[in-house]
């Protein structure tokens, strides 16, 4: 088993970074599906995904943005870290099997509450950029260390 820990408030600075990888499935962009109740044929039926101007199934575009907030609950500031807000582009699709990488950054830390501007940029494994934003977190004010 391995073990993930946070950065609490008083850990985080400015120009912190962390990264974040996962491989997308097309187990993932179904159970995505599943769970979203979003079953657009672009993202499950090859025939007429073929059809389009992306030639072949593509992820659902908040299955990357999920990525990002794996990336925050793992990553930075990760455990006990709670989401208030995002704001994203969506720059080029995301394909069964392509791999995403979130790199983060801290922009901002506010000094009257615990919350964590972060910038973000989400790239293939080619590097090309796929998605692109910012997200505000109330960041943990203890410690968590967890088993995953």
């Amino acid at each position: 088993m391995a073990t993930i820990s946070n950065f609490t408030i008083d850990e985080i600075e400015i120009g912190q970074k962390a990264t974040y990888s996962k491989t997308c499935s097309a187990d993932d962009v179904r159970d995505f599906a599943k769970l979203s109740g979003d079953v657009n044929p672009v993202h499950l039926d090859e025939e007429y995904a073929s059809k389009t101007q992306f030639g072949r199934c593509i992820a659902h575009g908040m299955y990357t943005a999920a990525l990002v907030s794996a990336a925050v609950a793992v990553k930075l500031p990760g455990p006990g870290s709670i989401y208030l807000g995002q704001d994203m582009k969506f720059r080029a699709p995301v394909y069964i099997d392509d791999t995403i990488t979130v790199e983060m950054e801290v922009e901002s830390v506010r000094e009257d509450k615990p919350i964590v501007g972060l910038k973000f940029i989400c790239l293939n494994q080619d590097g090309k950029k796929v998605v692109t934003g910012t997200a505000v977190v109330l960041a943990p004010t203890e410690k968590v260390t967890l088993e995953v």
